[in-house]
Protein backbone atom coordinates (compact mmCIF):
# COMPACT_ATOMS: atom_id res chain seq x y z
CA UNK A 1 0.00 0.00 0.00
CA UNK A 2 1.33 3.42 -0.97
CA UNK A 3 1.78 6.17 1.58
CA UNK A 4 -0.30 9.05 0.23
CA UNK A 5 -3.42 10.16 -1.57
CA UNK A 6 -3.13 10.17 -5.37
CA UNK A 7 -4.08 13.87 -5.46
CA UNK A 8 -0.66 14.93 -4.14
CA UNK A 9 2.31 15.83 -6.32
CA UNK A 10 5.87 15.76 -4.97
CA UNK A 11 8.40 18.35 -6.16
CA UNK A 12 12.07 18.42 -5.17
CA UNK A 13 13.62 21.88 -4.90
CA UNK A 14 17.12 21.73 -6.37
CA UNK A 15 17.78 25.22 -7.66
CA UNK A 16 19.81 26.98 -4.98
CA UNK A 17 23.33 28.31 -5.50
CA UNK A 18 24.78 26.07 -2.74
CA UNK A 19 27.70 28.46 -2.16
CA UNK A 20 28.52 26.96 1.26
CA UNK A 21 28.57 23.50 -0.33
CA UNK A 22 30.82 24.65 -3.19
CA UNK A 23 28.03 24.56 -5.79
CA UNK A 24 26.07 21.79 -7.53
CA UNK A 25 24.39 20.55 -4.36
CA UNK A 26 22.08 18.07 -6.13
CA UNK A 27 25.13 16.29 -7.55
CA UNK A 28 27.06 15.98 -4.25
CA UNK A 29 27.56 12.40 -3.15
CA UNK A 30 26.24 10.85 0.02
CA UNK A 31 27.13 7.19 0.52
CA UNK A 32 28.13 7.02 -3.13
CA UNK A 33 24.85 8.41 -4.49
CA UNK A 34 23.87 11.93 -5.51
CA UNK A 35 21.69 13.94 -3.14
CA UNK A 36 19.11 14.33 -5.94
CA UNK A 37 18.89 10.53 -6.19
CA UNK A 38 18.23 10.18 -2.46
CA UNK A 39 15.44 12.75 -2.82
CA UNK A 40 14.00 11.04 -5.88
CA UNK A 41 13.93 7.71 -4.04
CA UNK A 42 11.89 9.30 -1.26
CA UNK A 43 9.52 11.03 -3.70
CA UNK A 44 8.95 7.99 -5.89
CA UNK A 45 8.00 5.83 -2.90
CA UNK A 46 4.89 8.00 -2.67
CA UNK A 47 2.08 7.99 -5.23
CA UNK A 48 1.40 10.89 -7.54
CA UNK A 49 3.51 12.76 -10.08
CA UNK A 50 7.10 13.74 -9.24
CA UNK A 51 9.21 16.59 -10.63
CA UNK A 52 12.36 18.57 -9.81
CA UNK A 53 12.34 22.37 -9.59
CA UNK A 54 15.76 23.54 -10.77
CA UNK A 55 17.35 26.50 -12.50
CA UNK A 56 19.37 24.21 -14.77
CA UNK A 57 19.35 20.72 -16.24
CA UNK A 58 20.38 17.91 -13.90
CA UNK A 59 21.87 14.92 -15.73
CA UNK A 60 20.32 11.45 -15.47
CA UNK A 61 17.02 12.57 -13.92
CA UNK A 62 14.01 10.80 -15.42
CA UNK A 63 11.29 13.10 -14.07
CA UNK A 64 10.33 16.54 -15.42
CA UNK A 65 12.63 19.46 -14.59
CA UNK A 66 10.60 22.56 -13.77
CA UNK A 67 12.37 25.84 -14.57
CA UNK A 68 12.01 28.75 -12.17
CA UNK A 69 9.08 30.81 -13.37
CA UNK A 70 10.57 33.81 -11.58
CA UNK A 71 14.33 33.31 -11.17
CA UNK A 72 16.16 34.86 -8.26
CA UNK A 73 13.37 34.90 -5.67
CA UNK A 74 14.54 31.90 -3.66
CA UNK A 75 12.59 28.83 -2.52
CA UNK A 76 9.24 30.50 -3.09
CA UNK A 77 10.04 30.36 -6.81
CA UNK A 78 10.34 26.57 -6.53
CA UNK A 79 6.96 26.49 -4.78
CA UNK A 80 5.42 28.50 -7.63
CA UNK A 81 6.72 25.98 -10.17
CA UNK A 82 5.56 23.13 -7.92
CA UNK A 83 2.04 24.51 -7.62
CA UNK A 84 1.73 24.95 -11.37
CA UNK A 85 2.97 21.38 -11.87
CA UNK A 86 0.47 20.04 -9.32
CA UNK A 87 -2.43 21.95 -10.87
CA UNK A 88 -1.48 20.79 -14.38
CA UNK A 89 -1.62 17.18 -13.14
CA UNK A 90 -4.98 17.56 -11.42
CA UNK A 91 -3.48 17.39 -7.93
CA UNK A 92 -4.99 19.42 -5.12
CA UNK A 93 -1.79 19.51 -3.04
CA UNK A 94 1.97 19.42 -3.47
CA UNK A 95 4.73 18.27 -1.13
CA UNK A 96 7.80 20.46 -1.63
CA UNK A 97 11.04 18.96 -0.32
CA UNK A 98 14.66 20.11 -0.51
CA UNK A 99 17.16 17.98 -2.40
CA UNK A 100 19.44 18.38 0.62
CA UNK A 101 17.20 16.55 3.12
CA UNK A 102 18.15 12.86 2.72
CA UNK A 103 16.66 11.61 5.99
CA UNK A 104 13.02 12.65 5.66
CA UNK A 105 10.70 10.41 7.70
CA UNK A 106 8.78 7.73 5.81
CA UNK A 107 5.51 8.92 7.36
CA UNK A 108 6.00 12.57 6.39
CA UNK A 109 3.38 12.79 3.68
CA UNK A 110 0.56 10.83 5.35
CA UNK A 111 0.97 12.76 8.60
CA UNK A 112 0.95 16.13 6.85
CA UNK A 113 -1.93 15.11 4.61
CA UNK A 114 -3.96 14.16 7.66
CA UNK A 115 -3.74 17.76 8.94
CA UNK A 116 -4.43 19.53 5.63
CA UNK A 117 -8.21 19.64 5.90
CA UNK A 118 -9.31 23.27 5.70
CA UNK A 119 -5.71 24.54 5.66
CA UNK A 120 -3.56 26.02 2.92
CA UNK A 121 -0.32 24.54 4.24
CA UNK A 122 0.90 22.00 6.75
CA UNK A 123 4.51 22.19 7.93
CA UNK A 124 6.45 19.78 10.13
CA UNK A 125 7.91 21.13 13.35
CA UNK A 126 10.57 19.48 15.49
CA UNK A 127 12.03 20.95 18.65
CA UNK A 128 10.67 24.42 17.89
CA UNK A 129 12.02 24.49 14.32
CA UNK A 130 9.46 24.69 11.53
CA UNK A 131 10.41 23.12 8.19
CA UNK A 132 8.80 24.91 5.23
CA UNK A 133 11.07 23.00 2.84
CA UNK A 134 9.37 19.75 3.82
CA UNK A 135 5.85 21.11 3.76
CA UNK A 136 2.57 20.15 2.16
CA UNK A 137 0.82 22.97 0.31
CA UNK A 138 -2.65 23.17 -1.14
CA UNK A 139 -2.18 23.76 -4.88
CA UNK A 140 -3.39 27.34 -5.22
CA UNK A 141 -1.16 28.92 -7.88
CA UNK A 142 -3.22 32.12 -8.12
CA UNK A 143 -2.93 32.79 -4.38
CA UNK A 144 0.83 32.26 -4.48
CA UNK A 145 1.19 34.44 -7.59
CA UNK A 146 -0.65 37.25 -5.77
CA UNK A 147 1.61 36.82 -2.72
CA UNK A 148 4.73 37.04 -4.88
CA UNK A 149 3.36 40.00 -6.86
CA UNK A 150 2.83 41.85 -3.58
CA UNK A 151 6.52 41.36 -2.71
CA UNK A 152 6.18 38.18 -0.66
CA UNK A 153 9.33 36.06 -0.73
CA UNK A 154 8.98 34.01 2.45
CA UNK A 155 7.57 30.48 2.46
CA UNK A 156 6.72 31.00 6.12
CA UNK A 157 4.86 34.22 5.31
CA UNK A 158 2.83 32.54 2.59
CA UNK A 159 2.03 29.59 4.87
CA UNK A 160 0.74 31.99 7.54
CA UNK A 161 -1.32 33.84 4.95
CA UNK A 162 -2.89 30.56 3.81
CA UNK A 163 -3.78 29.40 7.32
CA UNK A 164 -1.12 26.85 8.13
CA UNK A 165 -1.09 23.99 10.58
CA UNK A 166 1.99 22.51 12.25
CA UNK A 167 2.60 18.81 12.83
CA UNK A 168 5.02 18.04 15.65
CA UNK A 169 7.73 15.40 15.28
CA UNK A 170 9.40 13.54 18.11
CA UNK A 171 12.73 15.07 19.12
CA UNK A 172 14.32 11.75 20.11
CA UNK A 173 17.13 10.51 17.91
CA UNK A 174 18.70 12.07 14.85
CA UNK A 175 16.95 14.94 13.12
CA UNK A 176 14.99 13.61 10.11
CA UNK A 177 14.78 17.18 8.76
CA UNK A 178 18.52 17.84 8.77
CA UNK A 179 19.49 19.69 5.62
CA UNK A 180 22.99 19.54 4.23
CA UNK A 181 24.44 22.98 3.55
CA UNK A 182 28.19 22.48 3.84
CA UNK A 183 30.90 19.87 3.33
CA UNK A 184 30.90 19.35 7.12
CA UNK A 185 27.15 18.61 7.04
CA UNK A 186 27.75 16.12 4.25
CA UNK A 187 30.54 14.41 6.17
CA UNK A 188 28.37 14.15 9.29
CA UNK A 189 25.53 12.70 7.23
CA UNK A 190 27.76 9.87 6.01
CA UNK A 191 27.68 8.35 9.47
CA UNK A 192 23.87 8.24 9.41
CA UNK A 193 23.42 6.35 6.15
CA UNK A 194 22.64 2.66 6.73
CA UNK A 195 25.30 0.40 5.24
Amino acid sequence: MRATAPTTAIVIAAGGDARRMGGDKPLRLLAGRRLIDHALDFAQRQSGPVAVAASRTIPAVSVPILPDLQPGIGPIGALASAMDFAAAHGCDAVLLIGCDMPFLPADLLPRLHGALHGRGAVLPERGGRVQPMAGLWRAEPAALAAHIASGGRSLWGFAERQGMALVAWDTAGDDPFANLNSPDDLAAAEARVPR
